[in-house]
């Protein structure tokens, strides 16, 4: 089993603390071998086997379970010792009223409780209501780039880094299609089934979409304009160009949709000067770039937007809010905030030549007064060093490397 040790430190952090532990992303980014990696460390640590329940609540291998009461006395009789049980709950949001099921076992037992999901219900006002201050959110991706190399490496790909990074804007990094040597058309058709399962079991079903034509074509416009910025109301008047009516509170609707099944991240504004978020043109991330190719094809020409989804990422999964930088009409492609830590970051494909796009790219960043960090990344072989104070760097260097932040 390839370790993923990142999950696993932030698991241990909270192991045995009085939080339910919730490990929540799209599905197939790999939450279940988390919970496998997890189990054997609790093993390793001195629990016994019969004091760690797992069960998988997607699946018939323990019978069906469908509400909370259900779930609730299953896990009970199980609990037949004395001593602490460690229970990893696998997809939760299959069971209707499993929050009072957990809150439940965590007053009446003796345990320590773990669960995923792959909606954000498992965020919503129900567990405020039942499980007030007693859970801890932990976000799950798809491989980072550093997991990649190990996957790949692991498969028998003996590729240098550079190689593997242009797989990895190819293919992303979901788990399934990293650890064997897929063709790129198999990747997109394993992810496209990914795709589709989220799309028709956990959005179109549960929401009882109708207008599913107009819902896919909302999906298309959001993943070919990755990175760019728009509006609900730019979507809406796009498809009346179309001849597809729709307001723009369902175009909001079907986002929320989206970002509530984990397959797009929304990026709001922040005004650098004012720093304070503002409430429009915000940017949209895809969880992992083959899913935007196994649904459009894969297009070179949609290369440097895919660049800015992984830098988005990555700094998403080191801890940072990530926002759209906006100072003096200029655009930032990212600040990043952590507590006190704070980081500008411009991503280009290649540093430019002409003015102008020196401009935009180190610019932008130069006009900036203070004294954050500040990173134009890039895919250019000649990106390294400063210009001005700005740190030049290549890709791989700022997915494997260590920020001075």
């Amino acid at each position: 089993m390839i370790q993923r040790p990142h999950y696993i430190e932030q698991l241990k952090v909270y192991m045995d603390k009085p939080f339910v532990k919730i490990l929540a992303g799209i599905r197939r980014a790999g939450k279940s071998t988390v919970f496998e990696e997890f189990a054997e460390y609790l093993k390793e640590s001195g629990v016994k086997s019969s004091h760690i329940i797992s069960m998988r609540f997607d699946s018939y291998e323990h019978g069906t379970i469908e509400n909370g009461d259900g779930m609730y006395n299953n896990l009970r009789s199980k609990m037949k010792e004395s001593g602490k049980y460690y229970l990893l709950l696998d997809e939760v949001q299959e069971v209707e009223n499993w929050e009072k099921a957990v809150n439940a076992l965590m007053q009446d037992c003796n345990t320590d409780v773990y669960v995923t999901g792959s909606n954000s219900k498992l965020m919503s006002s129900e567990l405020s209501t039942y499980l007030t201050g007693r859970y801890i959110s932990i976000p799950v991706y798809t491989l980072s780039f550093k997991e990649y190399i190990e996957f790949r490496k692991d498969s028998g790909d003996t590729r240098g880094e550079k190689e593997l990074l242009q797989s990895y804007i190819r293919l992303g990094g979901f788990p399934a299609v990293s650890v064997g040597n897929f063709t790129q058309n198999e990747v997109y058709t394993i992810v496209r089934d990914i795709y589709n399962s989220v799309v028709y079991n956990d959005i179109v079903k549960r929401n009882n979409i109708r207008k599913t034509d107009l819902f896919e074509r909302i999906v298309r416009y959001v993943f070919e304009n990755v990175g760019k910025t728009f509006s609900a109301q730019s979507i809406a008047k796009y498809m009346k160009s179309e001849g597809r009516t729709t307001d723009v509170e369902t175009v909001y609707n079907y986002i929320d949709m989206l970002k509530k099944a984990f397959i797009v991240y929304r990026a709001n504004r922040y005004d650098i000067q004012g720093k304070e978020v503002l409430k429009t043109q915000e940017k949209y991330f895809v969880a992992d770039p083959a899913l935007k190719y196994s649904v459009l094809g894969f297009n070179a020409t949609s290369v440097s937007a895919m660049l800015e989804n992984i830098v988005y990422f990555e700094m998403l999964r080191r801890g940072f809010e990530v926002y759209v930088g906006h100072a003096g009409g200029k655009e930032i492609d990212f600040v990043g905030i952590d507590k006190d830590k704070k980081m500008y970051v411009q991503v280009c494909r290649q540093i430019p030549e002409s003015e102008s796009g020196k401009d935009r790219e180190i610019g932008n960043l130069q006009r900036i007064k203070d004294n954050h960090p500040k990173y134009v990344v890039t895919l250019d072989d000649f990106a390294e060093g400063n210009a001005d104070g700005i740190k030049l760097v290549h890709l791989s260097d700022f997915l494997l490397g260590e920020w001075d932040v």
